[in-house]
């Protein structure tokens, strides 16, 4: 008789629940995203750095940026995908973060993320990474988070490697961007790593 693997994270501990709100140093916070951020994902989409690393899409009107949202959260409560907005308190977000590619049953997930520019050089995609990982893990109850960027974006190899992520490898060809295929650096972390000052 052949027995199953029980799945890592029982279906509905995540969908059953409220998507969690984080406070990180700044006064910057992980919130979900609302629908009058939309503006913010229309910036993002015309942004020419977020585009040569990610897939917004071009000319994203404030409707697509809406209907985006809404199925964010709908991808929320059929644990597909967890997105957060990063913004300072009070104010419409510089950037994303989530959990992608959710598997609850074999307990994996990947990151992504981008920052606009008003977002970046003040170390917070860092802080926001470790703080969603220890979500992913401590209280979700994930074991294995993947993160990966094109070899040539040295950026996402830096928060990478500062949010505690270990080099596993170099994906060859593994990613199609505007100028062509790029190799990608696999990143990831396990159950049982330490976290970056600890």
């Amino acid at each position: 008789m052949i027995s199953s693997v029980p799945a890592v994270v029982p279906a509905g501990r995540m969908g059953q629940r409220e998507q969690p709100v984080f406070r990180l140093t700044g006064n910057v916070e992980l919130r979900p995203w609302r629908q009058d951020d939309a503006q913010s994902l229309v910036d993002a989409c015309a942004d020419t750095d977020i585009q040569q690393w990610n897939r917004p899409g071009r000319d994203v009107s404030l409707e697509d940026a809406q209907q985006r949202i809404a199925r964010w959260h709908e991808r929320w409560k059929s644990e597909q995908s967890a997105i957060w907005a990063v913004a300072h308190l009070g104010e419409r977000p510089v950037g994303l973060i989530g959990w992608g590619d959710i598997d609850l049953k074999g307990g994996s997930a990947e990151i992504v993320y981008w920052l606009l520019p008003a977002g970046r050089g003040g170390g917070v995609m860092v802080d926001a990474t470790i703080r969603l990982s220890r979500w992913a893990m401590d209280d979700l109850g994930l074991h294995r988070l993947r993160l990966t960027h094109s070899v040539a974006n040295p950026s996402s190899c830096r928060v990478a490697t500062r949010a505690g992520f270990s080099l596993e490898g170099t994906m060859r060809s593994a990613l199609l961007h505007a100028d062509g295929w790029h190799d990608e650096h696999l990143h990831a972390r396990v159950r049982g790593d330490e976290w970056p000052g600890a």
